[in-house]
């Protein structure tokens, strides 16, 4: 902490200075100032928790330099020390809660003690003010989620919220909602989000806005600004811009704003249309902040893309090994769907997945192993934050596809049948030698040697590797943790996934997440 000396005489600044020891009683700096005036000045530059002052001082005493002070710096706590036995100064310095009142000639142990009690006065004081501040935070987010519902049945539970927060909410507030969809969860966040909560409301106040917030489904935030005057589009762009700001700190987001409308019992109107922007904001680039008026305009939509022709054709390209009709159909796929809100991203995702299919059916025709199952593909496409990751994913599958058909030579049928049988089943720990001679209907001492022989690698250092590799790829999605990720490949130890993977790339799993995260 830090505490401000006042007093007219130089002497007893220097003595009380030199005489204590600061640092025992966690005072940090010091500074000093000879009257009221010079002492307000201090304080307004330094800040300082603790006031040690003299009562009479000449231009301005130290009652009345402390009631102006207190404007300022309301948790200051003072200590009077004088050496006049004035009974109206000592009334004036209980109204002031001074903590103490120490007369002149000044013996260093009362001020220690006098200052050491200042010290745990100014901790609690903040100690309240954390509690008072996590309650009214507590009580407007559960005002924001009331809002998040349609206005029916839950109009004396908004009111009440509204008076304990002292919001005047009524049919001629404003009410203006943004929703905001990150890639990561924000449950590690909470302690910032409140922090920059405070700091929103502080910004947004100078356009005379309220703000409040709820989190929902740990990567929803929904913040309502309301105003008691239809909020200029100047405020609107500068709320926008600000969480923009904020939010591009945590990765891949988008946002919403939903419509501006006046009375309580429209806000969760506000709340409902910017969660239906939300939903386009898919097909477009992540961080983008939707609005009506973005969207007004209607992009053509292709009825017919979703007939099956497309995949048909994707396929055919695929077993001809067409790589440049292959290409045009991808780039026709893009142009239709990017930045398009006339579709709905279920089906463009059921499309997608039916492509993927087709890339494995190819690698199953030309007797290449895979990299991909059913669920392993459903996965990774609820893994996409945007279309823009979904189409790239592809593209980079089918360019991989054209790339191992072209250079492989045609692996043997029973090699093929070993991998893709693993691959199917590397996520069961108990798989073993003998499960995978018996897919092949050979014996487990001949299947060691043959695949050795065809591969270079024997079938537990294959297993292996194969496990780590997917054990790559899920680490570098933060939905997923470490615990988790060890069962989903093979491993239900996870000290021995642990070591496993360290000898295999050479980093721990989560020196290699930290690494591919950045």
């Amino acid at each position: 902490m830090k505490l401000l000396i006042v007093d007219d005489e130089e002497l007893t600044r220097t003595g009380v200075i030199s005489s204590i020891n600061w640092d025992s009683l966690g005072i940090t700096e010091v500074f000093q100032a000879d009257d009221g005036v010079n002492g307000l000045e201090m304080a307004r530059l330094h800040k300082p928790e603790i006031i040690l002052c003299d009562v009479r001082m000449p231009r301005m005493d130290g009652i009345t330099m402390l009631e102006r002070m207190e404007k300022f710096l309301p948790d200051m706590v003072p200590i009077f020390m004088s050496g006049y036995s004035d009974k109206e100064y000592l009334k004036a310095a209980i109204k002031l809660k001074a903590v103490n009142y120490i007369e002149k000639p000044l013996k260093p142990s009362e001020i220690e003690a006098a200052i050491q009690e200042a010290c745990d006065t100014y901790i609690q004081k903040q100690h309240s003010h954390r509690g008072e501040t996590m309650h009214s935070l507590e009580t407007a987010s559960n005002l924001a989620l009331q809002l998040t519902l349609p206005y029916a049945g839950n109009s004396e539970a908004i009111e009440h919220l509204a008076t304990e927060l002292q919001l005047s909410l009524g049919n001629a507030t404003y009410f203006t909602s943004y929703v905001v969809k990150t890639d990561t969860s924000l449950e590690s966040t909470t302690t910032s989000l409140v922090s920059f909560c405070q700091d929103f409301q502080n910004f947004m106040s100078e356009y005379r806005i309220n703000c409040i917030y709820i989190e929902k489904k740990s990567r929803y935030l929904v913040y309502f600004l309301i105003s008691q005057s239809r909020p200029q589009s100047q405020a609107l762009s500068a709320a926008g811009q600000y969480l923009k700001d904020y939010f591009s700190g945590y990765g891949k987001f988008c946002m919403a704003q939903g419509d501006v409308l006046c009375g309580i019992s429209r806000a969760y109107q506000s709340y409902s249309s910017a969660v239906i922007l939300l939903q386009s904001s898919f097909f477009f680039t992540p961080g983008i902040l939707l609005t009506s008026e973005l969207l007004q305009t209607s992009p053509d939509s292709t009825s017919d893309i979703f007939s099956g022709s497309v995949e048909k054709t994707f396929s055919d390209a695929l077993s001809h090994g067409d790589q440049e009709n292959s290409s045009q159909i991808l780039e026709q796929l893009f142009n239709a769907f990017y930045q398009n809100h006339n579709y709905l991203q279920n089906p463009v995702k059921d499309l997608y997945y039916r492509l993927f299919l087709c890339i494995e059916e190819a690698y199953r025709q030309q007797k290449i192993t895979g990299d991909g199952t059913k669920d392993s593909i459903a996965e990774m496409i609820e893994g996409c934050f945007s279309f823009q990751d979904l189409h790239q994913i592809l593209s980079e599958k089918t360019a991989d596809f054209f790339h191992k058909a072209a250079s492989a030579s045609e692996e043997n049928p029973t090699i093929f049948m070993i991998k893709e049988y693993i691959g199917k089943n590397y996520m069961n720990e108990t798989l073993s030698v003998k499960d995978i001679s018996s897919h092949v209907f050979l014996s487990t001492s001949y299947v060691c040697t043959f695949f050795k022989n065809e591969t270079g690698q024997t079938l537990n250092q294959y297993l292996t590797e194969f496990r780590m590799e997917k054990a790559k790829l899920l680490l570098r999605d933060a939905r997923y943790k470490i615990s988790d990720i060890s069962s989903r490949v093979g491993y239900s130890d996870g000290n021995y996934f642990g070591k496993s993977f360290k000898k295999y790339s050479g980093l721990s799993p989560s020196e290699y997440r930290e690494k591919n995260m950045q």
